[in-house]
């Protein structure tokens, strides 16, 4: 059994950064992908960033190339989210997933992870 616990989030305005920072227990974390998703008011939650087991590849959706990061520290068991020029349509609950694979790559799908935290609420004014 794996937990995922989400700090970070927060009130920011337009144009700002802010790290995501996503904790797990139990001995799987180095064998897991780890994933950032992501959920609007009113909208179907999405895939925003994920990181392989083998700390690379990484995928990113296209609302976000080029402004967030993600990395992973498996000496802490974390992963995080570094998120920049931050925009009012970013604003959403962040979820933290994890999924234990054998491929490299690490999914876009939620299907693709078994663990999920609660989320932290990320609000971008304008």
């Amino acid at each position: 059994q794996v937990q995922l616990v989400e700090s970070g989030g927060g009130l920011v305005q337009d144009g700002d950064s802010l790290r995501l920072s996503c904790t797990t227990s139990g001995r799987t974390f180095s064998r897991c992908h780890m994933g950032w998703f992501r959920q609007a008011p009113g909208k179907k939650r999405e895939f925003v960033a994920a990181i392989s087991w083998a700390f690379s590849p990484t995928n990113f959706a296209d609302s976000v190339k080029g402004r967030f990061t993600i990395s992973r520290d498996n000496a802490k068991n974390t992963v995080h989210l570094q998120m920049s020029s931050l925009k009012p349509e970013d604003t959403a609950v962040y979820y933290c997933a994890a999924g234990e694979s054998l491929r490299v790559e690490p999914g876009i799908n939620e299907d693709d992870y078994m663990y999920w935290g609660q989320g932290t609420q990320v609000t971008v004014s304008s």
